[in-house]
C-alpha cells in the first residue's frame, strides 16, 4: 500500500477542532495578561501612590517584565496556531517541512502547530 502523503479531510477537521480549542484558550490567557499589564482590572492606587519603596518597585518591574515575556510567547503561540489553520485550509497540515512525510498524529495532538516531526526536530538541533 502506498504511503499516505496527507491527512484526510476528516482528520484535518479533527485537528481544526483541537487547534480552535487551544486558540480560544490561548487568546483568553493573552487577553488576561494584557489586562494585568495595563491595569485594566485594578482599582489599586499603585500608579498614583506617592509612597514608593525601592524593593517593591523592583519586584513590580521584574513581575511586569516576566509578564511581558509570557505575553510575547503567548502571542507567538497564537500566531503558530493561526498558521496551522491556514495549512489545514491548504491541506498541507501535518506534513513535515523537511522530509515531506506526515507528522505522527500523536505529535500533532500534543503540539498542533508543529511543522516538524520529532526526528526532524532532533536532526535540526544537532546541526
Amino acid at each position: 500500500m502506498a504511503e499516505k502523503t496527507r491527512y484526510t479531510d476528516e482528520e484535518l477537521e479533527e485537528f481544526r477542532q483541537i487547534i480552535n480549542d487551544k486558540l480560544a484558550l490561548a487568546k483568553r490567557d493573552y487577553d488576561e495578561m494584557m489586562r494585568v499589564l495595563t491595569n485594566q482590572d485594578s482599582n489599586d492606587v499603585d500608579d498614583t501612590s506617592p509612597t514608593y519603596k525601592a524593593l517593591e518597585e523592583g519586584s513590580a518591574t521584574q513581575t511586569k517584565e516576566e509578564l511581558i515575556t509570557m505575553a510575547a510567547r503567548q502571542q507567538k503561540f497564537i500566531q503558530g496556531l493561526k498558521a496551522a489553520l491556514v495549512r489545514i485550509e491548504n491541506k498541507t497540515y501535518g506534513i513535515d517541512r523537511i522530509t515531506g512525510k506526515l507528522i505522527p498524529k500523536e505529535r500533532l495532538r500534543a503540539v498542533p502547530h508543529a511543522t516538524l516531526s520529532v526526528e526532524s526536530k532532533m536532526n535540526q538541533s544537532k546541526r
